[in-house]
């Protein structure tokens, strides 16, 4: 896998080779996608729809590629491995974020290109993904391409804590990757002072350290949008 190619790259690389396929004679997803796999990052993943009639629970999902991202949140391989969509465990998430999109791209066989934030098993999640679809004179392709770049991955926070002026000022730079000297000076503030409400703040969210507690700040903004959406 390569460490260094951009999703735009990988995106721009697999629609030129869409591009140059015809409906009159439909090509097989390894024509799309030959050239392109050893640029795959270990954030990216591809996967091979086979659409086997019109019931989605029974399109076949087959990984062509898995990503290498570790994680002790969610086991992103183990839970999208070779399966039809009916059995995947979370049928929310296929019926919200997967079925309806894959419904467009059928009915359209148009490739679709777009930034996804959802929810899978309770984990809020967002990647960008491309779909690309089987040209083809008949109703309906044989198949689809997914490839997926993963942007985020975080637990929602147990719980809420309320947050007065100053905390709600600590926090937003501490996700900018202000440091508590630089929060201090930023805020007219004592050192001393933000590393107290720091710890607070670990506390309330039940944060190991510093870092954990910037990514679970992020995590509920995350969450909030999520649950608008």
């Amino acid at each position: 896998m390569n460490k260094d190619t951009s999703f735009h790259t990988v995106t721009q690389k697999l629609l030129d080779a869409w591009l140059h396929t015809t409906p009159q004679l439909p090509a097989a997803p390894e024509d799309i996608y030959r050239d392109v796999l050893e640029l795959l990052t270990i954030r990216m993943r591809m996967t091979l729809v086979v659409l086997n009639g019109d019931d989605p629970l029974q399109w076949h999902l087959k990984v062509v590629r898995t990503s290498t991202v570790s994680s002790r949140i969610l086991n992103i391989n183990k839970l999208f491995a070779d399966q039809r969509i009916g059995e995947f465990k979370d049928r929310g998430y296929m019926e919200t974020a997967v079925i309806p999109r894959y419904r467009e791209v059928i009915a359209t066989q148009k490739p679709s290109m777009e930034l996804v934030k959802t929810r899978v098993l309770g984990v809020n999640i967002g990647y960008e993904r491309l779909i690309l679809p089987q040209k083809t004179t008949a109703q309906h392709p044989a198949w689809l391409l997914a490839v997926s770049n993963g942007r985020f991955m975080f637990n929602p926070p147990q719980q809420r804590a309320r947050m007065d002026a100053t905390d709600e000022a600590v926090m937003q730079l501490l996700t900018e990757g202000a440091t508590a000297k630089e929060i201090a000076a930023d805020l007219g503030i004592s050192h001393r002072t933000v590393e107290h409400r720091l710890e607070r703040m670990k506390e309330r969210y039940g944060a190991k350290n510093t870092v954990h507690l910037a990514a679970m700040l992020i995590a509920t903004h995350l969450d909030r949008d999520i649950e608008k959406s």
